[in-house]
């Protein structure tokens, strides 16, 4: 492999991929690294030797459970921050991923948990002291961005996680067990797609409605999962709302989903020129209108009474427009 591994830019491209690995989990072993790399187990020790002589604190250990891991460093070289702009930095991301803001919420996640891989203790002790002083006015942030902070930890770690749960009608809260997967942002809210240990079944959570969430020592082996994305956004569509309904909608589903907000219906492609939507609002008939302001064609699919709530409004339509003009020379 000595031509594929070898040339300056070809090992520093290997090397901000091996970064990158290591950033995405908690431990790899040599021989995952070198089969992601496509490289040998000696040119992944050569290449971990370049991070830590960049600053990087990759530790190794041997044995059952043994790998590479990359921990806390004593300073921020490799980012080009002082202490203070480092301060700065995590600030931000605070405010942003608390907000749960959208893509820019996650991303800004994404980036607090890279950081906190390589932040100095003496810095996350200024951050504590920071984000406990800091006060919002107007829209405050959805959830507390420590709370975030825990969860994304425990996705990347792979650690489980317990917390007090309240329902939708704020009554007493349930303490849940889980294995955490991914965090899903909608708008101003956060959702946590785990796998629920007490109900052995994957759950969808609002982090807002979480406290006392702690991480446990407990590692556990990734289960296939649902597609995170999807899984929430679903099942926020059928417990958001009162009523809910399934349409085939005559148009394109990347129209339909310009349309229409993510967290108010759920579309799936049905081949080039047609969609299947879940929709919800407080009623049937709102249901249905919200499918007429589209202005495509649509098939009422599920629940039956759609079908027959849709004939009603269609006679209450035709009535509402009056007879119809005689064609002339008729």
């Amino acid at each position: 492999m000595g031509a594929a591994e070898g040339g300056e830019r070809g090992t520093t491209e290997r090397v901000l991929r091996l970064l990158g690995l290591l950033q995405a989990r908690r431990v790899w072993s040599g021989p995952e690294l070198a089969e992601r790399l496509g490289v040998t187990p000696r040119t992944v020790r050569r290449d971990v030797e370049r991070l830590r002589a960049l600053g990087y604190p990759v530790h190794a250990g041997q044995g059952m459970g043994g790998g590479y891991r990359l921990g806390a460093g004593r300073d921020l070289p490799p980012l080009l921050l002082d202490d203070e702009e480092a301060l700065a930095t995590v600030a931000a991301l605070l405010a942003a991923a608390g907000g749960g803001a959208g893509g820019a919420g996650e991303a800004a996640l994404g980036a607090l948990t890279k950081l906190d891989r390589v932040l100095p203790a003496r810095l996350r002790a200024q951050v504590r002291a920071l984000r406990g002083a800091a006060e919002t006015f107007g829209a405050p942030p959805a959830v507390a961005a420590e709370v975030l902070m825990v969860l994304a930890r425990a996705c990347r770690d792979e650690v489980e996680v317990e917390f007090d749960y309240s329902g939708a009608g704020g009554g007493g809260a349930e303490r849940r067990r889980v294995e955490p997967y991914r965090l899903v942002a909608s708008e101003r809210r956060w959702y946590l797609l785990a796998y629920d240990l007490g109900r052995r079944d994957w759950r969808s959570f609002r982090v807002d409605r979480m406290s006392r969430v702690r991480a446990r020592t407990w590692r556990f082996t990734p289960r296939p999962a649902p597609e995170a994305a999807r899984y929430v956004q679903e099942g926020v569509a059928a417990r958001a709302y009162p009523h809910s309904a399934r349409f085939l909608v005559h148009a394109p589903a990347e129209q339909v989903r310009a349309q229409v907000p993510a967290s108010a219906a759920v579309v799936r492609e049905r081949g080039p020129r047609r969609c299947e939507v879940l929709s919800g609002a407080a009623g049937l008939d709102r249901v249905i209108a919200h499918m007429l302001v589209l202005g495509h064609d649509f098939e009422a699919l599920e629940p039956p009474e759609a079908a027959e709530r849709c004939r009603v409004l269609a006679r209450r339509l035709a009535a509402a427009a009056g007879p119809e003009e005689p064609e002339p020379g008729g």
